[in-house]
């Protein structure tokens, strides 16, 4: 029976090379020479950290962050950005989390699009991905370009991996 794969996840080696362009970048910007700041990627949790002495140099290196997530092709739809915060002895912090694979209520969500939809195909909702199978490859690929469609709606990244006939 024809089946596909909905994940929703971020290569970390892209995350990685944007983190390090940006660090250039920074390193190289002159409103950043003599002040304290720092870019650190956690490849474990998948979190970035920008600290820097100013809300404003915060705010400008997650703009350059930013811009080089997108030229390496990463949704900021994946990005869970948290409010800057003092950290005490003048300086500011904000922690971005990159979201990996899909949440239970977003997978609830996109099953429910499908089934509304009345596509003839079931879905199964597997850890951090749902599984679709269906008799046919063309409804398979009906629900792909749904999913396509309201990818808006649902406010998450999503590619569509597995693809078996």
């Amino acid at each position: 029976m024809p089946s596909f794969d909905i994940v929703s996840e971020v290569s970390i080696q892209e995350i990685d090379n944007a983190v390090n362009q940006a660090q250039k970048e920074i390193a190289s910007r002159y409103d950043f020479k003599g002040k304290k700041y720092e870019l650190v990627l956690d490849k474990q949790k998948v979190e970035m950290k920008l600290t820097a002495d100013s809300e404003t140099h915060v705010i400008a290196m997650a703009d350059i962050v930013n811009s080089k997530l997108l030229k390496r092709g990463i949704d900021l739809v994946s990005l869970d950005i948290d409010k800057i915060k003092p950290i005490g002895g003048m300086m500011m912090s904000q922690n971005i989390k990159v979201k990996q694979g899909l949440e239970t209520d977003v997978a609830k969500k996109i099953t429910k699009t499908i089934k509304d939809s009345k596509i003839k195909v079931d879905t199964q909702i597997q850890d951090k991905q749902i599984r679709v199978t269906g008799k046919k490859i063309d409804d398979l690929q009906s629900v792909i370009s749904l999913l396509k469609e309201k990818q808006q709606e649902l406010k998450i990244p999503m590619q569509f991996v597995n693809m078996k006939s």
